[in-house]
């Protein structure tokens, strides 16, 4: 099912839009667990807790004000790290109206992925903070602040290091180790911040995007502190919040979790469960460790594992008593750093959530979760997929018009897009269908009915004559397709530029592209589109004409 809408793009550049919708499984790019729970398929009720409803979000706010929560350590904490930072008056009155028991947070997490990393990353934010608004227009009895939770204590850098603008890869080529998020500006990120502005400044707004690239990424400053500048100045207008809970007074909420994995190894057990009943129907993300907690100390994020009754972080050479390691929780809560298994948890301790936005590996391990959550009695938020979209330029949409194609058939592989082409424009018969149909019917029925009556065990001839007679076919269908492509070469060459294009490496835009390209061409506006065509709970893929 499709729908169409219409706007003007704001500010500096008018142009008109035409955005279209349509159902993430006719994408193709979406796993079948994902496409399931946007069905409300019986299969996954068990592992999630709230429907995507309005009723849904009712219920989770029920759920979540029956849970204690310590308001006054969350409001300190943002406070202290918004402090120096220029914020909107959006921002203060949202991080103030936490200490409310009616205020509740929408929230999408993210690692400090370098220079805002893939456009989902854009999207996602977009995505609560759409979600948030609309919310306090539908229950204005409750306040709805919209958050983005910094995953800083990811130590990825391969991936969190590594942009890609317009086919160009850019890579943070830094000595540094450990959680990404402590890491700091080098001058190796100074000269990668120059290389891109030597590609982006020569748009309209490139100069826009990079001067305040290089103010929030100053040299010396830690990337999250750097990530938090960046977020707040690209959305601070919309209210979001910025929450980085590498932080010990956040930990400490955390702390009785903590120490209930490091003595019993809770969750890997209730997770194990989870993904034996999971895997029988889906492909499963991996199931964590047998104690998924990290010992997070300087440049070092190592993992505490067990050797009888010791504990060890073997890289850093450290051995703990189970009396020292909870005497070290005690006075050094920050140096624990969950893993993915328990890093829901740790967001939903400290947060009043009732929502969760993210992408499909995002929604596929939190469905591992509902066990570990029910065992600790916090309550589990509604789970919503992050929007997602695509956008097509003037020259772009043309061409695909030029070539006969809608925007739902951009989405098929080029291969299959060709041979539409060829068979639509050839005005010739190219396939042999109704002439395989009629072959299948004279073995099936005619010759099978005359050997019938003769000799029953000639039936097995008449099937391989017929194997072999429906293979010839099949295979001149595939030469005659292949002689008429040959006239086609031209438009072949344009649809596999037209894909590579909106489908860089064979994936979608979002989970390549960087913001910085879209943001030189169009500025500003590009976001404020972004966020006019948001979805909330509707759950649709969006494909933007511009």
């Amino acid at each position: 099912m499709f729908y169409h809408s219409r706007a003007l793009f704001s500010q500096n550049l008018l142009m008109e839009m035409d955005c279209t919708y349509l159902p993430y499984q006719e994408t193709g790019f979406f796993s079948k667990l994902i496409t399931d729970y946007l069905q409300r398929n019986e299969a996954l009720k068990p592992f999630y807790e709230h429907e995507v409803s309005i009723d849904g979000i009712k219920a989770a706010i029920q759920q979540r004000q029956a849970f204690p929560q310590n308001r006054g350590v969350l409001v300190d904490v943002l406070k202290q790290q918004y402090q120096g930072l220029t914020i909107t008056l959006h921002v203060e009155q949202n991080i103030q109206s936490l200490l409310q028991p009616n205020t509740f947070t929408i929230t999408t997490a993210h690692q400090p992925v370098i220079l805002t990393g893939p456009l989902y990353f854009v999207y996602k934010i977009l995505h609560v903070i759409k979600l948030a608004e609309s919310l306090r227009r539908q229950l204005p009895q409750y306040h709805f602040v919209p958050v983005f939770y910094m995953g800083s204590e990811d130590a990825d850098l391969d991936e969190l290091g590594t942009i890609n603008v317009g086919g160009k890869q850019y890579k943070w080529n830094t000595t540094q180790t450990g959680a990404v998020g402590r890491m700091k500006v080098d001058k190796a990120f100074i000269a990668l911040l120059t290389e891109l502005g030597n590609q982006v400044g020569i748009e309209e707004c490139g100069a826009e995007i990079i001067d305040m690239f290089k103010a929030c990424y100053q040299l010396g400053t830690t990337i999250q502190q750097a990530t938090l500048q960046v977020v707040n100045a690209l959305f601070g207008e919309y209210g979001l919040i910025v929450l980085i809970p590498d932080n010990s007074a956040l930990k400490s909420l955390f702390a009785p979790v903590i120490e209930k994995e490091l003595t019993e190894q809770f969750s890997h057990k209730l997770v194990e469960e989870t993904i034996n009943e999971l895997s029988q129907h889906y492909k499963v993300q991996a199931g964590g460790r047998e104690i998924n907690m990290f010992y997070l100390l300087d440049d070092k994020r190592e993992r505490i594992e067990k050797d009888g009754d010791i504990y060890v972080v073997q890289a850093i050479r450290k051995r703990f008593t189970q009396e020292e390691l909870l005497q070290e929780l005690n006075t050094n809560a920050e140096r624990f750093s969950p893993n993915v298994i328990l890093r829901g948890a740790l967001q939903e301790t400290i947060l009043p959530n009732i929502a969760f936005i993210g992408g499909g590996g995002e929604l596929a391990y939190w469905m591992e979760l509902k066990r570990v959550f029910n065992s600790i009695h916090l309550p589990y938020p509604i789970l919503l997929l992050r929007n997602s979209f695509l956008f097509i330029n003037e020259k772009q949409s043309v061409k695909a018009k030029e070539l006969g194609f809608e925007v739902n058939d951009l989405f098929k592989g080029a291969l299959s897009l060709i041979n539409e082409l060829v068979q639509r424009d050839a005005g010739k018969q190219l396939t042999l269908s109704k002439e395989i149909a009629c072959l299948q019917r004279l073995y099936s029925e005619t010759l099978t009915s005359i050997v019938d009556k003769i000799d029953v065990t000639l039936q097995a001839h008449v099937q391989n004559l017929s194997k072999q007679a429906l293979k010839g076919l099949t295979e001149l269908e595939k030469k005659m397709l292949r002689a008429e492509k040959k006239k086609y070469e031209a438009q072949q060459r344009q649809v596999n530029k037209l894909k590579a294009q909106l489908f860089p490496d064979n994936s979608l835009q979002e989970r390549v592209e960087n913001l910085s390209l879209f943001y030189a061409q169009y500025g500003k506006s590009f976001i404020e589109t972004a966020y006019q065509y948001s979805l909330t709970l509707e759950q649709e893929f969006a494909v933007v004409q511009l």
